[in-house]
């Protein structure tokens, strides 16, 4: 929590020397006075809170291990503040370096399709064939025309099948419930929706 007014240098000073001394409330006086400024600046790296949290206290740490020996007292708002800025970026590099190992690293996702996926895709597939194989051959050559890939243009389909280009569509659909019609006769129908 931060003082109701802000210490001058001269009660800064004091304070640092009787917390170097082991008095707990000028310790807890610059714990008063500078945590909002740590805060500010471990909240400025766009830190986590954890993260945060964890430099603010490494940064107290730091001036618990050099409270005797700091060259200006008055100003360890200042040396607060470049320290909180060090363990900030020291903490990034560290991050940025961090391997995972065990059960800590996150799997990678696979890219092959789950076996039971694909035996259901291998039994649907060969369903699918053995309907197509039952249709008429003029339904088989449109179909084959229509999934080609690239697609030929419609020109094309009508020019190879000697058929008219506004009859392509209606022929398509017609062949595509024959071919539903068989896949629900030999039982697959419910494999294609699977």
């Amino acid at each position: 929590m931060r003082p109701a007014r802000w210490r001058t240098s001269e009660e800064v000073e004091r304070l640092v020397g009787a917390a170097a001394a082991g008095d707990q409330r000028a310790w807890n006086a610059l714990l008063d006075e500078f945590s909002g400024l740590l805060w500010a600046v471990a909240r400025a790296h766009r830190l986590s809170d954890a993260d945060a949290a964890d430099v603010v206290q490494s940064t107290w740490l730091r001036l618990f291990e050099h409270l005797e020996g700091l060259h200006d007292p008055a100003r360890v708002g200042g040396w607060l503040a470049t320290t909180a800025r060090r363990e900030c970026l020291r903490l990034l590099r560290k991050s940025e370096r961090m391997v995972l190992f065990g059960d800590v690293a996150p799997e990678r996702e696979s890219s092959e399709i789950p076996p039971v996926d694909a035996l259901l895709e291998r039994e649907r597939d060969a369903a699918l064939w053995r309907g197509f194989t039952r249709l008429w051959t003029s339904d088989q050559a449109l179909l084959r025309l229509l999934m080609a890939d690239p697609r030929p243009p419609y020109e094309d389909i009508a020019a190879a099948l000697d058929m008219p280009i506004g009859s392509i569509g209606p022929t398509r659909q017609r062949a595509l419930e024959r071919l539903r019609q068989k896949l629900d006769s030999q039982g697959s129908l419910s494999l294609m929706t699977a």
